[in-house]
């Protein structure tokens, strides 16, 4: 073997890249890298980002092809769908442990909300010092338009079997009951959300009690808080722990050919004023 490694260092550059074909000679090690940008929201949607179905695919390859040392995450989405954050997160959490292998999250400009639920199925989370961390709340909004189409004489009529299958319709005035049943779903959602980052950060996480109110900080309080482990960009981390030859290997969403030369349907518009709002929540 000493033989092979002498022959590898004497190879011209052409050929030290054309090594990795060569299984008699030592290969530099590969880390496999996710991006994971934009809105998260569930597969069919028009302009949909990150949804499970979509990233399935992709992470199975990322955590098999090229025999991986780790897998990177390079995270940039201000959150969205909680079921579908739960699920890629699972995802990433379940190859991980049958592939034993580390998993590094690095936020770009924001992992916030669903964001942060993936950043939290990696074994590491590193941040820029301007990145927006945390968010660890759920949200719910909608529109009252009741009064818009009385102003237009429209007239709404809904006809139901079951007493709660009008449940917070926008043209009907809002029933406190309706509400309070909303807030009790927000609940157990944001009770899963804290159990899924108290689960992955467990005795990192500091006392405090702001933490899981939804309130954001930036990259070098995320990691006084917990949130974060240090202050780390994606190449120089990778080399810093894998070697100064290590393989960085992209994985990322092939788009449909009529987004990437940027068709837009009213369905895409929509999504993109709803993407808009949530990246405005963190100033960006």
């Amino acid at each position: 073997m000493r033989g092979c490694a002498l022959l590898a260092a004497a190879l011209p550059p052409t050929w030290a890249r054309m090594k990795r074909f060569l299984p008699f000679l030592p290969q530099d090690p590969v880390v496999s890298v996710v991006r994971l940008n934009g809105l998260i929201a569930p597969a069919g949607r028009v302009g949909a980002g990150l949804n499970d179905a979509t990233l399935a695919p992709l992470l199975e390859r990322a955590f098999t092809r090229g025999r991986p040392k780790a897998v990177a995450l390079a995270i940039n989405s201000p959150g969205g769908s909680p079921v579908q954050s739960s699920l890629i997160a699972a995802r990433i959490r379940r190859l991980a442990e049958e592939k034993s292998l580390p998993v590094h999250a690095f936020v770009e400009d924001v992992a916030g909300s669903g964001g942060y639920w993936l950043a939290a199925a990696a074994d590491h989370i590193w941040v820029d010092e301007t990145s927006i961390v945390g968010s660890i709340g759920v949200i719910s909004a909608g529109f009252g338009l009741q009064d818009f189409i009385g102003r237009y004489g429209v007239e709404r009529r809904v006809y139901t079997a079951g007493q709660s299958k009008s449940f917070l319709d926008p043209f009907r005035p809002e029933k406190a009951e309706d509400v309070e049943r909303l807030k009790r779903l927000l609940d157990e959602i944001h009770a899963a959300f804290i159990a899924h980052v108290k689960a992955r950060r467990g005795s990192r996480l500091a006392d405090e009690p702001a933490l899981f109110t939804g309130e954001f900080w930036a990259g070098r309080r995320a990691v006084e808080l917990g949130l974060a482990d240090g202050v780390a960009h994606l190449v120089p981390k990778l080399q810093e722990i894998y070697g100064e030859k290590v393989r960085l290997v992209p994985h990322a969403i092939r788009r449909p050919l009529f987004q990437r030369l940027g068709a837009q349907l009213a369905g895409a518009a929509l999504q993109g004023l709803e993407e808009r709002a949530l990246w405005a929540r963190y100033g960006l």
